[in-house]
């Protein structure tokens, strides 16, 4: 028997006694006033610890994230799975490992999403169990990385057992419970944040993550559909746990994300920006001028943009990076760009070794070889080191110089310098050095070779060159 029954039991018994002590007072000619009896209060303990709290989270401004696809990251489909590649993740220089979905998957209506959550509080059988998961965790903390996991918070399946609690979900005017408006999301409940019992629910269910699993934070779905004051309520709760050092993401652009709590959101501009405008359509590459400062709006020192060429759902929608981005070259170049200039880089599985197809996350028909393209796995581990190893690209004071072909920037911070050129074109171009820049003297970031700077530097199709003072 659990103890909130036998407290249930002990209260029942006690309003009994109340009552009949009152008759007996009532009737002996003393009658007295009821006493107000209070509903007992039924506290339930955060789970115990699991393994010890990992205290090298890093700051946002030092993640290189790792998104983690794990149906289509191995043939296996599990988290033994990924625990076996956590090597190769981190020679990448990734600190932050983020999990796709590990919760068992709803049927009724289904469609097979990993975001179609059936218990908040379960490992999936198809990727392994709690065991597994808490054995990835601690091999990756091991070896130096923090793990965040993907949060619906949004909705639920159909079947997971909150559906019984209706008043927990969205309802249309004849009392059905609802999918997400205008989504298209069929396979899915949309759950009601009018609803204290289930925003503490929810709350639970995110501790119960970090005590039972030792995970350091959450990527966020869809969090520009939950109201800014369940993430704040969320988010505060989460902080209290004082043990942790939790990073928490939001896959949305709203404003407020940042003054809910969140240390780093989706650069959602940056990708479609990059993808449809400058790259598609061949626009001015100062655009991204105008998107530092828009997605930076109500930032602090402590809070990131995440920029990408790819993640799960825009690899299954429109593409790989080489395909989107001027094959291996340009796509390398852009990569350059969303690491070094304004935000920090988030890399899906596969776009690390060119991976040429679609890959799915519905099931696991689609799987990555790890083998192909080795060259563009050293570009991106170069690229990567030299972030790492450098405050300038991490939290220097940026000065663009971009032209309509060419993104050109500068970071500095203290006596440290680094100058970025990237060609976006599919075609030489020859950039006029602005007069700050000229006749400067630098060395290539990555071979240490001596580099001038006269009138003119001359780039051949997508070159991207990085150099240091």
């Amino acid at each position: 028997m659990s103890l909130k029954i036998v407290r249930i039991m002990f209260y029942n018994m006690l309003c009994l006694l109340i009552a009949s002590f009152l008759s007996c007072s009532k009737s002996s000619g003393n009658p007295q006033p009821d006493p107000p009896v209070d509903p007992p209060v039924v506290v339930d303990a955060d789970p115990a610890q699991y393994g010890t709290p990992y205290a090298n989270v890093p700051p946002a401004s030092d993640v290189v994230m790792y998104q983690v696809n794990m149906r289509a990251f191995s043939k296996e489909g599990t988290l033994k799975a990924v625990q076996a590649r956590l090597d190769s993740i981190k020679a990448l220089g990734v600190n932050v490992v983020y999990l796709m979905p590990v919760y068992p998957v709803g049927s009724v209506k289904s469609v097979n999403s990993p975001y179609c959550v059936k218990d908040y509080k379960s490992v999936a059988a198809e990727f392994g169990t709690l065991e597994d998961l808490r054995s990835l965790v601690a091999d990756a903390h091991a070896k130096g990385m923090a793990v965040i996991m993907d949060w619906v918070a949004n909705h639920t399946s159909w079947d997971n057992s909150w559906i019984t609690n209706k008043s927990w979900y969205k309802q249309d005017a004849s009392g059905n419970i609802i999918s997400p408006p205008n989504t298209g999301w069929n396979d899915v409940a949309q759950l009601n944040f009018d609803n204290s019992d289930m925003r503490k629910a929810m709350i639970k269910a995110m501790k119960y993550w970090v005590y039972t699993a030792n995970v350091d934070g959450f990527r966020c779905d869809a969090a520009d559909f939950v109201p800014y004051d369940f993430w704040q309520q969320a988010i505060d709760t989460l902080r209290n746990i004082s043990t942790h050092q939790l990073l928490l993401y939001a896959e949305g652009t709203r404003k407020d994300q940042f003054n809910a709590g969140f240390q780093l959101k989706y650069g959602m501009g940056f990708y479609y920006t990059m993808k449809d405008r400058v790259f598609a359509a061949g626009q001015s590459a100062k655009l991204i001028d105008s998107l530092n400062v828009a997605e930076y709006t109500n930032s602090t020192t402590t809070t990131q943009v995440v920029r990408y060429l790819s993640n799960h759902d825009v690899d299954a929608a429109d593409g790989s990076p080489i395909d989107l981005f001027g094959g291996k070259n340009g796509s390398l170049a852009l990569f350059t760009i969303a690491a070094y200039m304004k935000g920090v880089p988030m890399i899906y599985n596969g776009q690390e070794v060119g991976c040429p197809v679609k890959l799915s996350y519905f099931n696991n028909t689609t799987n990555i070889d790890w083998t192909i393209n080795p060259e563009i796995k050293a570009a991106y581990k170069n690229i990567i080191a030299f972030r790492n190893a450098s405050n300038a690209l991490k939290t220097g004071t940026l000065t663009s110089y971009c032209s309509d072909d060419v993104c050109v920037f500068t970071k500095a911070s203290g006596s440290e310098k680094v100058l970025v050129l990237a060609n976006f074109r599919n075609r030489a171009v020859d950039y006029s050095v602005p007069s700050a820049l000229n006749n400067s003297n630098w060395k290539n970031a990555f071979d240490g070779s001596a580099v001038s700077l006269s009138n003119t530097v001359s780039l051949q199709p997508y070159q991207y060159i990085v150099l240091k003072n």
